[in-house]
């Protein structure tokens, strides 16, 4: 009997004891483990010009930011917004027009406080190195011998956008839309004339400056189109919106505008 005694004394101070430890926590309460050094892949969607400027700041960005990925989708700023509209996952918006940007804040799904520009560009008008065109104006595209003159889509492509604003103010866009050949982004419009399909077309000065197959002929003066500015902000459902908001603070810091300028952007 004292054996057993002694076996029902050692359980109950077990279950006391049991029963005196630490408490779970209630339902939705429990603390979450913290993962150390946690991988985030930060998806950006940005504009097609944006292209090769992105890409060569990207190794160095991952470098200095363990951890980080981030990780492209580039179109025409236009197609980009209705995507994030649509649900796409995004963290990022970086876009070629305020228009774009404007209709996602309206509809709230970016983070206002977050909205920055951080570049800008301007519209020159391009033509093959060898055998292109021999004009030096946008007002001389009425040359009968250019049958093929590429632009953007301006009810997606910033760029297109900028293109009609100038040629309508130089009352040239009725008159040339029988010739007028549309990109689905202002790169497919460079590439129409890097390829021989048009004659001349019109892109930034900073796609310009990414080929070799191209030359300038002529800017647009400012005061024929709205300023070419390139607004950034972080979407409101992203998860990762600390690691978006750094990579945006790096864009407007003086090593991302270095980065920028070096690809033509202002």
């Amino acid at each position: 009997m004292k054996k057993i005694s002694l076996i029902l004394t050692a359980a109950c101070l077990f279950i006391l004891a049991a029963c005196s430890g630490p408490q779970a926590s209630p339902e939705g309460t429990a603390d979450k483990p913290q993962v150390a050094n946690e991988s985030v892949e930060l998806m950006v969607l940005a504009a097609a010009s944006l292209t090769d400027a992105l890409n060569s700041l990207k190794s160095s960005y991952e470098e200095s930011h363990p951890g980080v990925k981030l990780t492209y989708s580039f179109g025409s700023s236009g197609k980009l917004a209705q995507q994030i509209e649509q649900g796409a996952p995004a963290d990022l918006f970086l876009s070629a027009s305020q228009a774009d940007m404007n209709k996602l804040d309206e509809k709230q799904l970016i983070l206002p406080e977050t909205r920055v520009d951080f570049s800008g560009n301007s519209l020159v008008l391009v033509t093959a190195k060898e055998n292109g065109a021999a004009i030096t104006s946008f007002e001389e595209l009425t040359d009968s011998s250019l049958q093929h003159i590429a632009v953007g889509a301006p009810e997606s492509v910033p760029a297109g956008r900028y293109t009609k604003e100038v040629l309508d103010n130089l009352k040239l866009w009725d008159s040339l839309s029988d010739r007028l050949v549309f990109g689905s982004d202002v790169r497919q419009v460079l590439t129409y004339v890097e390829a021989g399909n048009a004659e001349v077309g019109v892109v930034y000065s900073s796609d310009a400056a990414t080929s070799e197959k191209v030359k300038v002929l002529a800017e647009a003066k400012e005061d024929l189109h709205k300023p070419i500015v390139y607004p950034g902000a972080v979407v409101r459902d992203s998860a990762h919106a600390d690691a978006a908001k750094q990579f945006l603070s790096y864009l407007t810091s003086e090593e991302g505008k270095k980065a920028l300028q070096e690809y033509g952007f202002r």
